[in-house]
């Protein structure tokens, strides 16, 4: 758990005091993240890890493109200079593709970071997309109607979670059938 401590100080760091609503919801979503160990197994580390740093491009500090998923990626990668699995996942976290390809961000996303490994990637939107802003456990169609309500209608991010919604139900049904197996 080494890792996954470091980064629950830096989100801290960056998360707590200028945006306490987002730190709680990467509280929620860390927690989320160690009910995963026992699917998870050596792996574990790396998924909470990711927890607790994917929405840390939200701090102000590290804001460049205003692409969450983006600008804590670059962040992870030149300065903490943290490998390149993890800046996949942070990058690529919750369907943050699809979001790049509306943003016109694509070509940087893939240019500067791959994807991760499709068992974490899936882990983390588990985590992301079963817990609520204020850190507290959803459904998946909770929090699907949450953000939408949250953005509105016609905003971009509602238009994203329409184009990722299969993606992230997927992702959800296969986390909870493998921990059915394991219980």
């Amino acid at each position: 758990m080494e890792h996954a401590e470091w980064a629950r100080e830096l989100a801290e760091h960056f998360l707590r005091e200028p945006l306490p609503r987002r730190w709680a919801h990467t509280q929620g979503v860390a927690a989320r993240a160690v009910s995963l160990t026992p699917i998870l197994g050596e792996h574990a580390d790396l998924l909470i890890t990711a927890a607790w740093l994917h929405d840390i491009g939200y701090a102000p500090d590290l804001v460049d493109t205003g692409f969450h998923p983006l600008d804590g990626a670059r962040y992870l990668r030149d300065v903490q200079r943290v490998d390149d699995t993890l800046c996949g996942l942070v990058a690529y976290h919750s369907g943050a593709i699809n979001e790049a390809r509306e943003r016109g961000l694509i070509d940087l996303l893939t240019a500067e970071f791959r994807e991760g490994r499709p068992e974490l990637a899936e882990a983390l939107i588990y985590c992301d997309i079963t817990t609520g802003p204020n850190g507290e456990r959803f459904t998946v169609h909770e929090r699907l109607a949450e953000i939408c309500a949250r953005y509105g209608p016609g905003d971009l991010v509602t238009r994203v979670i329409g184009i990722n919604e299969s993606l992230l139900l997927a992702a959800v049904a296969s986390v909870e059938a493998a921990l059915a197996d394991v219980r």
